[in-house]
């Protein structure tokens, strides 16, 4: 499916309401088909805290390590820690900057994040890249948004601010550009209406981005697959945001709502991608909810936000850069339903988990 290229653009001026994922409904968002238009029943009753337990003693045995953000000393940070939490090490340690939404490399040896730098109306939010040990910080772009990798390490890919002036507002982008590490060129892609993306992500074969859209490029709300050298747009019909794809690229796990986290098969096989066998991992009961899903390299687990829901300078906790107190890291078993387990607990704003594969030194 193409989409239209007429872009309804809506200002951050006149959207004074916090756009939550439960807009997926929004009127250009077509319901999935099959299962995954399917809610569950009922709830699934939380785990308890024998199967916690036993999760928590299964990821002591996980090579792979966990990336994530933290809100401490009045200052965000960024942490790397074993699969179970522990061993939890603070990588930047920079009271003036608020360091953000980390991503690893494939083999373990580099960190692409986001640093929000600044005070009032100089504030702005930039794109670096580091070394897993947290040396070698090095500016790509300013005021960038929602980097990633490909596959090979070589480029990260990300979007343009919408505006000069800072706003926590997450789809405020307009424009999607890939940096090559090795020659330093950052080049635009194809497609010069894209805007309005969040939480962008590339597929392992570099034929794809996926990312969620809001209230642009003929869209309301909806998860697309955007071709990464080309022109087309397929709307992968998932009611939700925020989508993750697996190491293999053979899969899929988004938020279906703000209380529910699912996965499922990605088939590139037809030409264009499509979502099928769909299934929910985690889901609860308002007012916790769950957010940034991200599967392990492996493809045995995945990492997610949890925490309340609430709103800080009129902003949504899930949003990037905005205190989400209350909120810590968990692990989900995929081959279940609800067995999860928290690796921190202290509440404090722990956000946008990254796993980094297992080829990476352990500070």
């Amino acid at each position: 499916m193409r989409a239209k290229t007429s872009t309804r653009r809506l200002s951050i001026a006149a959207a004074g309401a916090v756009f939550l994922c439960t807009l997926a409904s929004g009127a250009n968002q077509t319901p999935a088909a099959g299962p995954a238009a399917k809610p569950a029943a009922k709830p699934v009753p939380e785990p308890t805290a024998e199967v916690a337990a036993a999760l928590a003693a299964e990821l002591k045995l996980v090579p792979h390590q966990i990336l994530y953000e933290a809100f401490q000393d009045n200052n965000w940070d960024l942490f790397i820690a074993h699969a179970d939490g522990s061993h939890a090490v603070n990588l930047t340690h920079t009271p003036e900057v608020d360091e953000l939404y980390p991503h690893a490399n494939n083999d373990g040896t580099k960190i692409c994040f986001l640093a929000d730098e600044g005070r009032g109306p100089a504030k702005v939010r930039n794109l670096y890249v580091m070394n897993i040990d947290g040396s070698g910080r090095t500016l790509i772009a300013r005021n960038a948004r929602d980097p990633c990798w490909n596959a090979g390490g070589t480029a990260i890919a990300y979007l343009k601010g919408e505006f000069e002036e800072f706003t926590y507002r997450d789809y405020a982008s307009k424009g999607l550009y890939v940096y090559d590490l090795k020659t330093g060129r950052h080049r635009q892609h194809p497609n010069k209406d894209i805007e309005h993306l969040y939480n962008l992500c590339w597929s392992p074969d570099g034929k794809w981005f996926v990312a969620t859209i809001h209230g642009a490029m003929g869209f309301s709300h909806a998860i697309l697959a955007i071709e990464a050298d080309g022109m087309k747009v397929v709307n992968l019909k998932l009611p939700g945001c925020r989508p993750d794809l697996s190491a293999d690229g053979r899969h899929i796990a988004w938020g279906c709502s703000d209380w529910a986290l699912r996965v499922a098969d990605f088939d590139t096989r037809g030409g264009e991608p499509q979502v099928l066998n769909a299934r929910t991992v985690v889901e609860s009961a308002k007012p916790i909810a769950f957010y940034h899903i991200d599967w392990s390299p492996d493809g045995n687990s995945v990492a997610f936000s949890r925490g309340p829901t609430s709103h800080r300078l009129g902003f949504a906790c899930e949003m990037i850069g905005v205190q989400a107190p209350g909120w810590d890291i968990c692990v989900a078993d995929t081959s279940a339903t609800n067995r999860y387990v928290a690796i921190t607990r202290d509440g404090k704003s722990h956000k946008e988990p990254d796993w980094v594969p297992v080829r990476s030194r352990r500070p």
